[in-house]
């Protein structure tokens, strides 16, 4: 299918696909929180308290699990903790992994490890003061901070996400084609009896399009760049390979690619759409070409 030019992908790349719900996953942050709700609430007897050190102590005996919400209120996860040895003495600048201090049995030295880290942290003077007027709230608002980490990833769903939308049409318009998301080479024996080769054990495609009638099978891949990078390159080089070693299998590949990081990239996005059969952007689905890919 050549009857579409580059300059036709080129000029209707799309400047943005974001929606609001991009920018904070309100449910995750959610269910992040509530792991530890019960633990937070407790925490916050400590709020305002004189001799805080004293009560700090004190509620971590009776209610030892509650460690385990401290270092979301300095905003780390216990992975990036586990990696980041601390340093305690500043002569001596020799840093120790301190993770156990949060979760393994509690004893002497535990508690005297919690109160350098109560003080050094500033926790102590947070709560003593009350910056925090409630630390599940307050950790609701470490938990969006956290998420906007996660916006890159969710590009590629969104992505997804507006694509899957257009299949669903166009297979309710033609009965004849079926589609699956996740496309991997299990799922795609299960749901169209079809055996493919993969190239390796994790590869996954975003979706499968299978034609009961012409026995069809087409293998779809897709993304979305809004800013430019070394990535690029490298991607269309990888999607010129795997478009022949799908097509030596007498399969289609269709690359879906949109956003304007491409106009950074233009020379490699055309060599690899001259190379390969189907390489469309949104414009060009929303306009009926995957009627045309298809038919």
């Amino acid at each position: 299918m050549k009857n579409i030019n580059f300059n036709q992908l080129k000029n209707t790349l799309q400047e943005s696909i974001f929606t609001w719900d991009y920018f904070t996953d309100f449910k995750k942050v959610k269910l992040n929180v509530v792991k530890v709700e019960k633990e937070l609430n407790i925490l916050n007897y400590l709020i305002g308290k004189e001799n805080i050190e004293k009560e700090f102590i004190a509620l971590i005996e009776e209610y030892p699990s509650t460690r385990k919400a401290l270092p979301l209120l300095i905003a780390v996860r216990k992975g990036k903790l586990g990696s980041t040895p601390i340093i305690t003495d500043i002569d001596a600048l020799v840093p120790e992994n301190k993770q156990y201090v949060f979760y393994d049995e509690l004893n002497e030295n535990i508690m005297q490890e919690l109160l350098i880290f109560f003080r050094e942290s500033g926790l102590k003077n947070v709560l003593e003061n009350k910056h925090i007027k409630n630390l599940v709230d307050y950790c609701f608002g470490v938990e969006v901070g956290f998420d906007t980490n996660a916006r890159k990833n969710r590009t590629g769903t969104l992505m997804e996400n507006i694509v899957a939308k257009f299949l669903e049409e166009f297979c309710n318009n033609n009965s004849n084609f079926k589609f699956i998301e996740q496309a991997t080479q299990k799922r795609i024996k299960e749901y169209f009896n079809y055996d493919i080769e993969i190239d390796k054990n994790s590869r996954r495609f975003d979706f499968a399009l299978y034609n009961d009638l012409t026995n069809k099978l087409s293998l779809i891949e897709v993304n979305y760049y809004s800013g430019g990078g070394s990535k690029l390159k490298a991607t269309a080089g990888e999607y010129q390979y795997l478009n022949d070693f799908i097509k030596s299998q007498g399969l289609e590949f269709i690359w879906i690619t949109d956003g304007k990081g491409w106009l950074t990239a233009l020379n490699p996005l055309e060599e690899t759409f001259n190379h390969n059969d189907y390489v469309i952007n949104l414009d060009m689905i929303k306009n009926g070409i995957l009627e045309e890919i298809c038919k």
